[in-house]
């Protein structure tokens, strides 16, 4: 019977659970982890994350140099060469500022072992909390949603632009060669429903890179053909205090199209709403947020010197006529094969910056169903599907069926309203102050506990109100430019 006592303890001792490894405390520990700890894994249990430097600042420059930089020559004839290039440098700063403040907040307490926030809403969430956290995930994702469709419409431009150039040279311009954007609309759409379907952002960085090498291609392009068009003038065009009221612009039109261009510079810096996202993507040591700040500086700098040099060079070569897309105002240039290269470039640029900006709005909506219906095999369940040359896919039918609904409701929302400066400047007002400013600097006071009336929180403050109220005159003036389209646009017609 002593026997049978000591053989029942020896078996209790045997079955007894092994001691789960010891999270990850310091960046000394992740690089010699603790015995048993995964070499897979991070300190939160999810796969190893891999980015660096490289490819944090591939995603920002993806997101920030989209069709944006098309508009800025524009955007900057309506400010004129005083105003313009100083608008720009302000945007750039307090984008670069801000998103500091935001990405100091990846982890809540220590900066390089406290719990991390997987998403900009998990940040609001764990610093503010309370309706701000509705809030600011209302306007996040709306916001995001209309950048989806800002880029088909822009996409759909470009792919039609190649097609309108091709048309004329062949009939040696004696055809105006009149079509609609609503098949190249549905092309994209059909493009973007299959990438939609990459399950993670992390899988995403190869169309990243791909797309910013696109996005410096187009840029650079435009820059050639403005640096071209500029000596063919031998004058620089432009003025100081820009487009000049006359018999074409009235004074109201003026004021209505200054503060537009506000409205389209704030899009061309528009990627805050998906920093933490890309953050999240970033392997440690060091601390992520030291990777965030090299890849934010390198990003905004790079795209900066592009963006001045595409708006002013745009300028210089149009004047007043600067057109609100960069590569139409070349008309049917006489190398006209250049242009097209520079729409291909485009439009393969927007399939990955489209990817790029909509896939924290799934990761949402899939996280949400999964935790509200978590016993649904529909929502969760995962079906292995074998490719040849890649291995097995993961198909997951509520996936499956939501993106591609959600694809599909940007693509009839472009066709309805195809307004690619009109749109572009909405989206930049609406989204810039909230996203890139105020919830950045109220997530910052909170996690780093600034005390009222301090200096440095009356500083914050005095950059919050700023930024409003240059918001609220920008939005004004964009709802002002699609209400006069809305006069004489017909849904589904030919340009």
């Amino acid at each position: 019977m002593e026997e049978f006592r000591d053989t029942r303890q020896h078996l209790q001792i045997d079955v007894q659970p092994k001691p789960k490894p010891k999270p990850i405390s310091t960046e000394t520990e992740a690089i010699n982890p603790q015995p048993g700890y995964s070499k897979c894994f991070d300190d939160d249990g999810r796969l190893k994350r891999t980015g660096t430097v490289w490819t944090a600042t591939s995603h920002i420059i993806t997101a920030v140099i989209g069709s944006g930089v098309l508009s800025l020559a524009w955007a900057v004839a309506q400010l004129g060469w005083v105003a313009g290039p100083i608008v720009m440098m302000l945007f750039a700063v307090v984008t670069f500022y801000t998103s500091n403040l935001l990405s100091q907040c990846y982890r809540s307490g220590d900066p390089t072992t406290g719990t991390r926030n997987y998403t900009y809403m998990d940040a609001v969430k764990s610093n503010l909390g309370g309706r701000k956290v509705a809030i600011c995930g209302t306007i996040q994702y709306l916001n995001l949603f209309g950048v989806a469709i800002g880029y088909t419409i822009a996409a759909s431009i470009s792919m039609m632009s190649i097609k309108k150039s091709n048309c004329i040279h062949k009939s040696s311009g004696n055809d105006s060669c009149k079509m609609s954007s609503n098949w190249y609309i549905i092309g994209f759409g059909i493009m973007e429903v299959i990438l939609s379907q990459i399950p993670d952002f992390d899988q995403l960085w190869w169309l990243s890179i791909v797309a910013a090498v696109m996005s410096f291609s187009y840029s650079a392009i435009g820059l050639g053909l403005g640096i071209t068009k500029t000596a063919e003038n031998r004058i620089i065009k432009g003025s100081l205090m820009g487009v000049s009221i006359g018999p074409h612009v009235t004074p109201m039109q003026k004021m209505w199209r200054t503060v537009q261009a506000l409205g389209d510079i704030a899009f061309a810096y528009s990627f805050s709403s998906i920093l933490i996202e890309i953050q999240d993507t970033v392997k440690s040591p060091p601390a992520e947020y030291k990777t965030m700040r090299k890849s934010t500086s390198i990003s905004i700098t790079v795209t900066t010197v592009f963006y001045m040099l595409c708006g002013c060079m745009g300028y210089a070569a149009f004047g007043d006529q600067a057109p609100g897309n960069l590569l139409t105002g070349f008309g049917y240039f006489s190398a006209y094969w250049v242009l097209d290269i520079a729409n291909i470039a485009i439009v393969i640029h927007l399939i990955g910056a489209y990817q790029v900006f909509v896939q924290p709005v799934f990761a949402f909506v899939e996280k949400w169903s999964e935790n509200k219906w978590p016993n649904s095999d529909f929502m969760s369940k995962e079906y292995k599907i074998p490719i040849p040359f890649y291995g097995s896919y993961p198909l997951n039918l509520f996936r499956m069926v939501w993106r591609t609904v959600f694809v599909l409701t940007t693509t009839v929302i472009a066709m309805l309203l195809p307004f690619f400066n009109d749109v572009v400047g909405i989206l930049g007002a609406i989204g810039f102050w909230p996203l890139t400013v105020y919830f950045p600097v109220e997530i910052y006071i909170a996690e780093k506990k600034i005390g009222r009336w301090t200096s440095q929180w009356l500083g914050l403050q005095i950059l919050c109100v700023a930024c409003l109220f240059i918001s609220i005159i920008a939005a004004c003036g964009s709802v002002a430019g699609v209400l006069i389209d809305l006069k004489t646009y017909k849904p589904f017609g030919s340009n």
